[in-house]
């Protein structure tokens, strides 16, 4: 039996997927005129990989054309694989994991965030955190049908937490809650959202401090990329060809000796953000992403993927088990 904390697959520069020829062969004719991929959210720093791929030629290099669209609330990458409309695209666990117990034909191909990047954000002082315990009688912020409220709930089963035992807070856009201390623990992104509030809580001179869920045992997978298994087995070889330039660009957006490169290209897909900003957000980026070795980017943690279906499952999200195996298969060396 395969050790289930070895990666599931390892792309090293140069190399390419032969297991993914093997699937149904490589000879037939694989004419994709321009690669359609369709990212989780609008860019940002949980883009840049991608945005990277096409700015600094890593797609053109490997003999594609590779159109990278932002994602958002209308845009529903795994929707748009099934109706033909993308080729390739970024979706979380969840949505991997919703879709396939619905019978959607879903391979996942590689997973970009070795841990995932959503955490809660406190004042120390006002909140003393040392363990889940503490959250008793404290004002949690929750997005009511996102991931973060999933996440929250498995936490609190986890340590025997009733719901009775918070206040749970009703996440909009805006943090004035926040700000003004009304809610005590605050969902965003530690690699996004969390330099920019970070930065403004600590000019007002309060500190601040992240309550992650993964050492406290909730392992919930974020951002993968993935593809149809029509896709796979019609065209492996530009599957092949798109995965190892895809993961090459992530590597080379992360390493520090290119830093300047990726800010260009992310303030160039996003001028609002000041570069100072942009730099902070590539330095935890990269804390979450690149594992030891870098040349595993993107491996697959089957642990975590299966600690997040018994989670989905747990709290009625999927109507029924998914093998959660079968969605890697293909990409096993």
């Amino acid at each position: 039996m395969r050790d289930p904390g070895r990666p599931l697959f390892r792309l090293r520069p140069g190399m390419v997927l032969v297991g993914l020829c093997l699937v149904a062969g490589c000879a037939p004719p694989e004419d994709v005129k321009e690669i359609q991929y369709r990212l989780k959210w609008l860019y940002n720093v949980s883009t840049v990989g991608d945005l990277y791929a096409v700015a600094q030629g890593h797609f053109a290099r490997a003999g594609l054309q590779v159109s990278v669209k932002p994602g958002g609330p209308e845009r529903d990458a795994l929707k748009e694989l099934e109706l033909g409309h993308a080729h390739f695209g970024v979706a979380s666990a969840d949505q991997v994991l919703r879709a396939a117990a619905k019978g959607a034909p879903l391979v996942v191909l590689a997973q970009l965030f070795q841990v995932n990047p959503l955490q809660w954000i406190y004042r120390p002082d006002r909140s003393p955190f040392r363990e889940p315990a503490d959250l008793r009688g404290k004002t949690i912020g929750v997005t009511f049908g996102g991931n973060d409220e999933t996440i929250l709930r498995a936490l609190l089963a986890r340590h025997r937490i009733a719901e009775g035992e918070v206040r749970l807070f009703s996440v909009r856009y805006d943090y004035t809650p926040f700000y003004e201390g009304r809610v005590d623990f605050w969902p965003l992104y530690i690699n996004a959202q969390a330099p920019i509030i970070g930065e403004r809580l600590e000019k007002a001179g309060e500190k601040i401090a992240f309550l992650d869920p993964h050492p406290w045992g909730v392992r919930f997978v974020a951002n993968s990329v993935v593809t149809t298994r029509q896709m796979l087995e019609s065209r492996p070889r530009t599957v092949s060809r798109f995965l190892s330039a895809l993961l090459q660009a992530w590597r080379d957006a992360l390493d520090p000796a290119n830093e300047e490169a990726a800010v260009r290209v992310l303030r160039n897909a996003d001028p609002e953000t000041p570069a100072a900003i942009v730099r902070r957000q590539l330095a935890v980026t990269r804390r979450l992403m690149v594992p030891d070795p870098p040349s595993a980017f993107g491996r697959i943690d089957a642990a975590a993927w299966r600690e997040t279906e018994e989670i989905l499952r747990t709290q009625g999200l999927i109507e029924r088990p998914v093998a959660v195996e079968a969605l890697f298969a293909g990409v096993l060396p």
